[in-house]
């Protein structure tokens, strides 16, 4: 049994419970938080994951800017570590930085384990191969974003926040950015704020004030991918991905699978698209083979 830990316990590390649990292949050795966050009812949840004894490989469930600092210390003590990290133009950067530190340790980090960046990467790897000249259009919601979500309450003067994603087509999308307020900030200064993160200054942000949030919260979310392009010679090859999720569902799923990949690769960073897809899957391999191929 692969034992696996949950760094954060937010949507995703909730979500990252059940899909352990219904792992043949693994054990969930605990939850690690913050000192004097609450324990979780029936499951060890501690400070330091070296409370947890043994540890294969953890789960980070955290914040996006968050994932280095937390990662490097679980991969120096030799234990696999599988994200979510979604600013895709930081990707290299992080993948060189985890990746140095697995090698010297021993250890495995597999980054940007989400659904995009992560499977929608694999997608987007595939249609490129099958059509090596085109433009892919990839399209994400409506939905909930959780990690623009998360970047938005952490602006000062922001009690609560959610940001829901609106495509508009061709690639190009709305960022939707509702706020509750704490008394005595100033709307135009949290505006300021939210439109002028990276995370959000390359859309169209519309920042609202609201007086709660909880009534708008719906952890749906989409993707439609479309790929027009050449196959050789021959034009007008047409590819359709599309997908309808419950968002931190779907993250935790595929960063349960990407632990188990962890677990046969050697020393490195990895982000989805390098690694074998069957690697994901429990069971024997040439019994995957004969059943999918």
């Amino acid at each position: 049994m692969i034992k696996v830990a949950i760094v954060g316990y937010g949507n995703i590390g909730k979500y990252a419970v059940d899909a352990l649990r219904a792992a043949p292949d693994m054990e969930l050795a605990g939850i690690v938080r913050r000192p004097g966050s609450e324990a979780v009812h029936g499951i060890k949840t501690v400070s330091d994951v070296e409370e947890l004894g043994h540890v294969d490989a953890a789960l980070l469930c955290t914040p996006t800017r968050s994932v280095e600092e937390t990662a490097l210390p679980l991969l120096a003590r030799g234990i696999n570590t599988v994200d979510s990290f979604d600013i895709h133009g930081d990707i290299v950067a992080l993948r060189r930085s985890l990746g140095a530190q697995a090698i010297k340790h021993d250890a495995v980090s597999i980054i940007s384990a989400g659904w995009d960046p992560g499977t929608d990467s694999v997608i987007r790897t595939l249609m490129l191969a099958m059509a090596p000249k085109g433009i892919t259009y990839t399209n994400f919601g409506p939905g909930m974003s959780m990690g623009h979500s998360v970047v938005a309450r952490s602006k000062e003067g922001v009690a609560d926040a959610l940001s829901l994603t609106i495509p508009t087509g061709s690639g190009v999308h709305r960022r939707m950015v509702y706020v509750v307020l704490k008394e005595g900030a100033k709307f135009s200064d949290v505006e300021f704020a939210i439109k002028s993160d990276s995370y959000f200054s390359h859309d169209d942000t519309r920042v609202l004030q609201v007086p709660d949030i909880d009534v708008l919260k719906d952890m749906g979310h989409g993707v439609l991918m479309e790929r027009k392009g050449v196959s050789g010679s021959t034009q007008n090859q047409m590819f359709t991905f599309e997908m309808r999720i419950n968002n931190p569902a779907l993250t935790a799923q595929v960063m349960v699978a990407s632990a188990r990949a962890s677990m046969k690769l050697a020393a490195g960073c990895y982000t989805l698209p390098e690694i074998a897809p069957m690697d994901f899957l429990p069971g024997d391999r040439e019994e995957l083979i004969a059943q999918l191929v």
